[in-house]
């Protein structure tokens, strides 16, 4: 009887001793992650844009090893740095170097610089990012695809 009770006695131990070791770290869900994928514009002060050149859709990307973003206005190359606080889906871009090519879809070329520019924070629903200012409405709708 009694090394019945050592043997659950020492089961026990092993139970709670295993409960109680720390979990080795997982990476956090990278669902909100919007570093190093192309974020295609869709929409600019909540209406669908419109391009006269579909072909050109403007487009960026962000990557954390330079903290830098490149992307494209539709018909002029976009880029600067910027910095990111996922934790609290906080961006700011900062004005970099774009070239100065005249197209057809400037206008909406020029909103989109604008839109990231003023942008300070960020939601991410499914393949789709936000870029907002304070708590007012997008600024700028972008989707990823796989």
């Amino acid at each position: 009887m009694k090394t019945l009770y050592t043997h659950f006695a020492s089961l026990f131990f092993v139970m709670l001793l295993a409960s109680c070791m720390s979990k080795p770290n997982t990476p956090p869900s990278t669902s909100n992650d919007i570093t190093g994928k192309t974020w295609k514009l869709v929409e600019l002060n909540g209406r669908p844009i419109a391009l006269k050149d579909p072909k050109s859709n403007p487009h960026f990307s962000l990557h954390m090893k330079e903290m830098r973003y490149e992307g494209n206005g539709s018909c002029n190359g976009i880029g600067g740095t910027f910095e990111i606080k996922p934790e609290m889906m906080r961006i700011k871009f900062n004005q970099g170097m774009s070239t100065m090519m005249a197209c057809e879809d400037l206008e909406t070329e020029q909103l989109f610089t604008k839109a990231l520019l003023a942008a300070d924070n960020y939601t991410v629903n499914g393949n789709t990012l936000s870029l907002n200012k304070a708590k007012m409405a997008p600024l700028a709708k972008f989707v990823w695809q796989k």
